[in-house]
């Protein structure tokens, strides 16, 4: 299955704060809530803010980001440093997994391995909640200059078709493709936020830089560059 195709942006609903979509979809009142691959996890402390009953284990790779993380510490959140493909918890400790652009970002080898423990350590009847960027759009077009993702991100979309295959632990429950907007004040702003992330080196040159400012310039106005970018959500419920 074809998860992948390249939507026009400018199609799709816009989303201003996915915490909204995440909230119609799954029930979000005293849950035991898994974030795996949190990053700076904002969205899990938007959750917290708004349903407080909550909490939240954010697990990260980056030594890095866990770090920052740890030195900006909130009620109800926990922060683990720890895999996807190895979760330090019991079987049947969580009711919600979030996995927000981090599944593409598990070895390719691992992202079996991945899900099934995420199956592992949901409670029967919880939810999955993937969210991806799909390959296409203006901003990709910049981003796979340095950092072509055309082989990972299918293979994420692969990974979930071959868990839901099996028929053993999951079952699909719904799919919503929607824009979500990204602003950047200059094309240093972009290089800073984008194209130097802790977690990965990408072996940007001056070459390179020169080479993804021409193609950004055209995006950029006097109030910076504004994009859409084309998000692909896939819930799975564990089965009982």
């Amino acid at each position: 299955m074809n998860h992948n195709t390249a939507f026009d942006p400018d199609q799709l609903p816009l989303v201003p704060d996915e915490l909204e979509l995440l909230s119609e979809l799954v029930p979000l009142q005293a849950q035991a809530i898994i974030e795996l691959g949190c990053g700076a996890a904002r969205l899990a402390r938007g959750l917290l803010a708004r349903w407080p009953d909550c909490t939240v284990t954010g697990l990260e790779v980056d030594a890095v980001q866990h770090a920052k993380n740890l030195a900006h510490p909130q009620d109800g959140l926990t922060f683990v440093a720890a895999g996807a493909q190895a979760v330090p918890y019991p079987d049947a400790s969580f009711d919600l997994a979030l996995m927000l652009k981090s599944l593409h970002h598990v070895p390719m080898a691992a992202m079996d391995q991945a899900l099934e423990e995420v199956a592992r350590v949901l409670r029967p009847g919880g939810y999955l909640y993937v969210s991806e960027p799909i390959y296409g759009g203006a901003m990709n077009e910049l981003v796979r200059l340095y950092n072509d993702e055309g082989v990972v991100r299918p293979a994420a979309q692969a990974a979930l078709d071959r868990a839901l295959a099996t028929g053993q632990h999951w079952e699909a429950v719904t799919e919503r493709r929607f824009a979500q907007a990204a602003h950047f004040a200059s094309f240093e702003d972009f290089a800073q936020r984008m194209m130097y992330p802790s977690f990965a080196d990408h072996k940007v040159d001056e070459a390179m830089l020169a080479k993804v400012r021409a193609v950004f310039e055209p995006h950029c106005g006097e109030q910076g560059a504004d994009f859409m970018r084309p998000m692909h959500v896939r819930l799975l419920r564990r089965k009982a």
